[in-house]
């Protein structure tokens, strides 16, 4: 799979486990696929350039701010596609934090190499791995 329709899959259902949580909602489900996908596309190219212009914001707030652009582009986005409604800026606020979440835990689990999905499954080793090569002294 091409790595865009990775971050389009997860981005779908970071959406999809938010909307109920926060206060989203979607008459239908290509209302939602079409939210995630006109999401994805603006955090693709026009997310990093606001983020750029709101760099002094973002550092006064100590990083809130980034939660603050990402709850004006779901406000965004809710205009843009019919059927998909975020009732006030707290919602969308709220949204923006656990699509965050959710889109965060769900792409540690997801890893795209040369275009290809790779599952990763996390595992603890017991023991310390002994380091092959020559030691300086």
């Amino acid at each position: 799979m091409r790595p865009f329709v990775i971050r389009w899959l997860v981005t779908t259902a970071s959406v999809w486990v938010a909307a109920p949580l926060a206060g989203i909602h979607y008459d239908h489900a290509s209302s939602l696929v079409a939210a995630a996908l006109i999401l994805g596309i603006i955090n693709a190219f026009v997310r990093p350039v606001i983020l750029l212009l709101s760099l002094p914001f973002i550092i006064l707030t100590l990083g809130v701010g980034i939660f603050i652009v990402n709850a004006l582009l779901l406000m965004f986005v809710s205009h843009l596609v019919p059927g998909f409604h975020v009732g006030s800026f707290g919602h969308a606020f709220l949204g923006a934090i656990l699509i965050s979440l959710v889109s965060w835990i769900l792409s540690a689990f997801i890893r795209t190499e040369n275009g290809s999905m790779r599952v990763r499954v996390i595992t603890r080793e017991d023991g310390i791995k002994q380091a092959k090569g020559r030691v300086i002294e």
